[in-house]
This record gives structure tokens, C-alpha cells and sequence, in this order.
């Protein structure tokens, strides 16, 4: 295998690359060594990549090094510095399985990072599978990520490197209380073990049952997606619309989503929000749960992400914003022709014989006070009356077109109209 092993200079880091070039020939490893300078503390960083550097080349290792300005990509992306950092030296390592190319590279997580770890996601309300912490291992397109230290704690770390006379740098940062992770390490968890001295060990075993449980949790909802996840949008007669707009759209069947386990809900809920790019927090999906089960034909919910859920007769639908009604163009032509109406989805031909011919059509959103006459009706009926009929509601009820000729509503989406005089409309694929 080829691995590559992340390196700080710091103890942790520098046991991991001492452990695994004692035992890189019992193992079968070509080991590279990875430092990445974040830009950050000056000089005593320039002096923890010459020490990084040393101390590979002392063990006859291949040595790579890059330098990323983490302070000015936090102030681009508004992440903290901590953030910042974690997603730039993740893409590196990346970016160093795909051109070295290495199969994996190591980190050098351990016990203590993933206790750390566990009480962090649960100070900021991460869902059951934040709980998991640290994996052991984390596949991505170019390798893997692996953390071979995460059954060890730093007090044996370090007693390891003292056996072994290794030195390692101190990074003075680790101390400085602005950040959350050090305010966790030296004052939180200190703490709570005056309560429970076994504390860190209780998180560390909380880890390890949220992923397992989440392993589950993750096939089952896989399981269950499929069968309950809609992708499109349903139309009348039956089916789903699969046109590129309308794919953006995922529903959940009220009456087949209600009968499920409060568990099963949220996660089928949070998993149409991903299917979607986006994501919810608890009170996010408490909402979008009353709306499913609880709320009115007609009633939305705008979500984070430019996402937004509406509730009509049968299905919570989930889908990404659309532009404004009032933003959609109207179309115009002469009759008789055809009008692309791309905004809409619509393709229509008009057909004129006799005085209808030489009129101007247009599609355009409906009106209130349009009026409409449905196929073997008495007489004309309000475009809104229809709708309410055919259960149109929410932000297709806005955006629902017509077609006009010089004022009449010769047709109407999803209905039967009687034919005007000399005019008959075809929609074209």
C-alpha cells in the first residue's frame, strides 16, 4: 500500500509516522510523509515543516509539502479558521491520492480527538449520526482516509515518543481558548470528569454505538427511500413529469408517510432534503412534519438552501424555487402558429379557419377574472374556479399559464375546453 501520512509536527502525528515506519516491511508499506503550512503563525510554522521535513528524510521517506493561506480563505467563505483548515488539508490529501498517486493517507486521530470530537457535535445539535465521531476510515473518489491511532490516548502517544528519545513540536495555538475544540480540551471536558472520570471512555463508547447504529439506520432508509421517495411531479392522469425543472422535486405520500415511526419520518424527510442538496435542523423537520400531517392543501414552507415544501391534497412536495410568477415572459404570436412558451414547458399549435385567422395569441400567467369554459359546461367559469377543481394550488396555482386570443382563454393547462370558433389548440412535445 502506498500511505501517505499526515504530518503535523506535533506528537500525535509524529508517533503515528514513528509507529508505521517501524513496521512498514511486516506491514507492506510505502510510506510518504504530508505537511501542509497553513500560513498561519510565522515563523514557528516555517520551523514545524523544516522539522517535519528532517524528520522524513532521517527515516528515508518521500517527503510532500504545500502551503494554503487558511486565514484568507475564512474570511472568503466565512468559515471559522478551524473549518477553514480541516476543508482545505482534506482536499490536499485529495488532491495527493490522485497525482502522487498513494491509496490511502493516515491521520493521526486519537482517543482523546474523538471524546473531543463527540462532545463538540453535541454542543452544536448535530443529529444521532454526529454522535459517530471519528471514523476509523472514510472512502472518498481518489483513496481512502484512515485514523490508525484512534484506540490510543495522548498520554500513551506520549510516553511512546519518550521511549523512543523522538522529539515534536509544540503548537502554541493548541492553547489559546478563542478556539471552541481548546475551550472543549481544557476547560469542558476537565470538568465533567469531576462529575464522571470515565467520561471521555463514555463518549468514546457513544462513538462507536451511534455508527453502528447509524450503518443500520443508513441501509434501511436506503431501503425505504426507494419506495417511498418521488422523484418529479405528479400530473394529472396519472405519473411523474421528468423535464429537467421538474426533476428538481422530490415527494412523500401524506398518507404513507403517517403511518410510519417518528424515526422513520425524520429520516425519510432529512433524506429528500439531501436528494436535493440541502438540509434541515431539528425544528426545520419538526415543521416540515406538521406541515405534512397537519397542514392545509395550499400551505408552503420556504426551507434554507433555496429550497421550498408545499403541501397539496396527497403529497408534501419538496423542490428547489422556481423563478417568481410575476417574473415568468409572456409569449405572443399570430394565429394561426405555433408558441414556445420554455418558460412554462409548453409547445402549443393554433389552428384558425375563417375570421379567427390573423388574431393575436398569447400565453401568459392566468388572471383573476379570467374566465374559462370547460368542455359540455352550461357556460363560462372562472380560471380560479377551475383550478380549485382540478386541485391546483400553491406556487403551480400562480405560475399556471393560458392561452388568450384577443381576451378569450382558448386553453388552459390540465383542462378541456370547449372550442371557440375557429380556433383549436394542440400542445406539441
Amino acid at each position: 500500500m502506498r500511505l501517505g501520512v499526515g504530518v503535523s509536527g506535533g506528537a500525535d502525528s509524529v508517533a503515528l509516522l514513528r509507529a508505521l515506519a517501524e513496521r512498514r516491511s511486516e506491514l507492506g508499506l510505502v510510506l510518504h510523509v504530508a505537511h501542509l503550512h497553513h500560513g498561519l503563525r510565522g515563523e514557528a510554522a516555517d520551523g514545524d515543516q523544516q522539522f517535519v521535513g528532517t524528520l522524513a528524510a532521517g527515516l528515508g521517506l518521500e517527503f510532500h509539502a504545500a502551503r494554503v493561506d487558511v486565514a484568507a480563505e475564512a474570511a472568503k467563505s466565512g468559515e471559522s479558521l478551524e473549518e477553514a483548515g480541516r476543508r482545505l488539508r482534506y482536499a490536499w490529501f485529495r488532491e495527493l491520492m490522485a497525482t502522487v498517486p498513494l491509496d490511502a493517507v493516515a491521520t493521526a486521530h486519537t482517543r482523546d480527538d474523538q471524546a473531543e470530537t463527540v462532545l463538540l457535535k453535541f454542543l452544536r445539535g448535530a443529529w444521532t449520526e454526529g454522535f459517530s465521531g471519528i471514523h476509523p476510515e472514510v472512502s472518498e473518489n481518489e483513496g481512502r482516509i484512515v485514523r490508525p491511532l484512534l484506540g490510543v490516548t495522548r498520554s500513551e502517544i506520549e510516553s511512546y515518543l519518550k521511549q523512543l528519545g523522538q522529539s515534536w513540536r509544540e503548537d502554541a495555538t493548541n492553547r489559546a481558548l478563542e478556539f471552541t475544540r481548546n475551550r472543549i480540551r481544557h476547560e469542558l471536558l476537565p470538568e465533567l470528569e469531576r462529575w464522571n472520570p470515565q467520561m471521555r471512555e463514555k463518549l468514546v463508547q457513544m462513538a462507536e454505538l451511534a455508527r453502528e447504529e447509524e450503518s443500520w439506520w443508513s441501509a434501511e432508509i436506503d431501503r425505504l427511500a426507494g419506495q417511498l421517495l418521488l422523484r418529479g411531479k405528479a400530473v394529472r392522469g396519472g405519473g411523474r413529469a421528468t423535464t429537467t425543472e421538474e426533476a428538481e422535486a422530490v415527494a412523500l405520500d401524506r398518507t404513507r408517510l403517517a403511518v410510519l415511526a417518528v424515526a422513520v419520518q425524520r429520516r425519510l424527510l432529512r433524506r429528500a432534503l439531501r436528494e436535493l442538496g440541502g438540509a434541515a435542523d431539528f425544528a426545520g423537520i419538526e415543521a416540515l412534519r406538521r406541515l405534512a400531517l397537519e397542514g392545509a392543501a395550499g400551505e408552503k414552507l420556504e426551507l434554507a438552501g433555496g429550497l421550498r415544501a408545499e403541501r397539496t391534497p396527497r403529497e408534501l412536495q419538496l423542490r428547489r424555487k422556481g423563478p417568481a410568477a410575476e417574473a415568468l415572459p409572456e409569449y405572443s404570436g399570430s394565429v394561426p402558429g405555433i408558441l414556445d412558451a420554455t418558460a412554462f414547458g409548453v409547445r402549443l399549435r393554433i389552428d384558425a379557419e375563417g375570421d379567427a385567422a390573423g388574431k393575436k395569441a398569447v400565453v401568459r400567467l392566468w388572471r383573476p377574472g379570467d374566465r374559462a369554459r370547460l368542455r359540455y359546461s352550461s357556460g363560462p367559469r372562472k380560471v380560479s374556479e377551475i383550478l380549485d377543481r382540478m386541485k391546483v394550488t400553491g406556487t403551480d396555482r400562480q405560475s399556471w399559464p393560458v392561452l388568450v386570443v384577443e381576451k378569450r382563454v382558448v386553453w388552459l393547462r390540465g383542462a378541456v375546453l370547449e372550442p371557440e370558433a375557429g380556433i383549436s389548440v394542440e400542445e406539441l412535445p
